[in-house]
């Protein structure tokens, strides 16, 4: 193929810096294609073949960037544990996957321990960043391995599991193409293309969230393959984000909408103080953004901001920040290869103007890992969804509303909870919101709002009563929450997403209760 794929660009370019660690630590190209080369090779040695998985439990390290390197040229599956999970959990991943090696982190001990005990997970297969006890050091696994390519090197991929809204995690998996990994590298760099993004060119990728989430591997794994200096944060904070753009001259990174509300909350003169002119491309994704927040980010960080809309699964859709600007709220309109439809819940296709379930077409086949049933469920002909309700416009801009799961229906009208959120975190106490259906005798749902405060606000009836007055200004009476609630934190994911059950479910299980 062409001249692209990190291990090609690797051997041509040895000095190029590759990565930097979250600590500062630094790898030239050569040093990190040496340090893949010994994991892959360590992988063979412990008799893995083409279509075996490794799991990890890590953080965003260099050890986790270097072990991915290595799995994906010797024909690997590499799945990414979300760090959060506990220890049953983990251990259900390990067994889905039928992995053949675990590496974990001496940060989750506890759980990496409980996890390995729990799925019977051979001990002289686990290996540990750090001392984890019964886990042996992850120098056993590419200690005295050649540093040289592998031989056989076949291409692997990524193993992710989806987050789990209903029921167990299911695994996308998707089948292996026997091409040299470098040019499946160079194929998996699309995404950045289609946001200008070009080989080398002096870019430079900050990677701030973890790495266990589908998007956040593949950009920071794209910025490898086209040559780019990726800068990786460990744990994610507003202000050093601003402190590694300026210090690195950052040129691009993905964010979710939460990270740019945390930005926006830091004083206006510490966001002054940093130089952020290096930002070419600032890509935001994962969950929906308030058009008051998107406004003030292109207010201050201009054209640069960028939004997708897509999926662990595949497809998507693309918009710049002229496009939105003349389309406020729209993720854009499919991207090339791909297309858009919406279709009612009788499988009926939609037209321009109509809200129904979002589906886009498949980039390439996949299936829920031991889940034919559910692989089966969200696919009409070549296209599938993942809930999301939305509509295009006459010019095939996408607009989403809400998840399907989400939605309000509330005396025989829907309601939109993101359409409520959107609002609601644009007044001056509220950092972060969730708004949801809980049961009502005579309505069949009512809305609810669950609210942190900023600090030097603090719950009272007279805090509610001043935000239902104030957002009563900005929408209709029948959107506004009937109760709202006051609450220190709201589970999200560290991408972003909200995980709104663990908020919803109690009140629908106490009304199950009363029956």
């Amino acid at each position: 193929m062409g001249d692209l794929g990190f291990w090609r660009l690797a051997e041509a370019r040895p000095e190029h810096l590759a990565l930097v660690g979250p600590d500062g630590t630094e790898r030239t190209a050569g040093d990190l294609l040496a340090r893949a080369n010994r994991a892959a090779n360590g992988f063979r040695a412990l008799g893995l073949e083409t279509g075996d998985t490794v799991c990890v439990l890590l953080p965003n390290s260099l050890e986790l960037i270097e072990l991915y390197l290595g799995a994906l040229q010797v024909g690997l599956y590499f799945t990414p544990v979300n760090f959060h999970l506990v220890g049953p959990e983990v251990a259900y991943i390990l067994t889905d996957t039928e992995a053949k090696v675990f590496v974990a982190h001496e940060r989750f001990a506890e759980v990496a321990r409980n996890a390995a005990t729990e799925a019977g997970f051979a001990a002289d297969r686990s290996f540990a960043v750090g001392t984890v006890e019964e886990f042996r050091p992850l120098a056993d696994l590419t200690d005295g391995q050649p540093d040289t390519a592998p031989e056989g090197r076949t291409t692997g991929a990524a193993m992710h599991y989806t987050s789990g809204t209903t029921g167990r995690p299911k695994g996308v998996k998707r089948g292996l193409f026997e091409i040299d990994p470098s040019d499946m590298g160079e194929l998996l760099a699309y995404l950045p293309n289609l946001f200008g993004i070009a080989p080398h060119d002096g870019h430079v990728h900050l990677t701030v969230s973890p790495l266990y989430h589908t998007a956040v591997l593949m950009w920071t794994g794209n910025a490898l393959h086209l040559g780019h200096t990726v800068v990786l944060m460990d744990k994610w904070q507003a202000e050093e984000t601003l402190q590694l753009i300026q210090r690195h001259r950052v040129t691009y990174s993905h964010m979710v909408p939460t990270q740019f509300v945390r930005l926006l909350d830091l004083p206006e003169d510490v966001r002054a103080s940093y130089d952020v002119s290096s930002l070419r491309n600032m890509v935001h994704g994962a969950a929906p953004c308030p058009l008051e927040i998107k406004h003030r980010m292109i207010e201050w960080w201009g054209d640069t901001i960028q939004e997708y809309y897509a999926a662990t699964e595949g497809g998507g859709s693309v918009i710049t920040a002229k496009e939105w600007q003349e389309r406020p709220g729209s993720v854009g309109t499919a991207w090339p290869g791909s297309e858009l439809r919406i279709y009612d819940d009788e499988g009926n296709r939609l037209e321009a103007g109509q809200i129904g379930t979002v589906y886009m077409q498949l980039m390439a086949d996949f299936e829920y890992k031991g889940d034919a049933a559910k692989t089966k469920a969200n696919r009409i002909e070549n296209f599938f969804t993942v809930g999301d309700l939305g509509e295009l416009d006459a010019d095939g801009y996408l607009f989403l509303r809400d998840r399907k799961s989400d939605m309000i229906i509330s005396g025989g009208a829907n309601i939109y909870p993101a359409e409520i959120e959107g609002e609601l975190i644009n007044h001056p106490a509220v950092q972060d919101v969730a708004v949801f259906g809980i049961p009502n005798a005579d309505w069949g749902e009512e809305i609810k709002a669950v609210v942190e405060l900023h600090e030097g606000f603090e719950p009272s009836d007279a805090l509610v009563a001043e935000i239902l007055e104030w957002a009563g200004t900005r929408m209709g009476r029948f959107k506004l929450p009937k109760t709202i609630d006051f609450a220190e934190s709201l589970p999200r994911e560290p991408n972003g997403k909200l995980i709104k059950r663990k908020l919803r479910d109690p009140y629908w299980a106490d009304a199950a209760g009363q029956i």
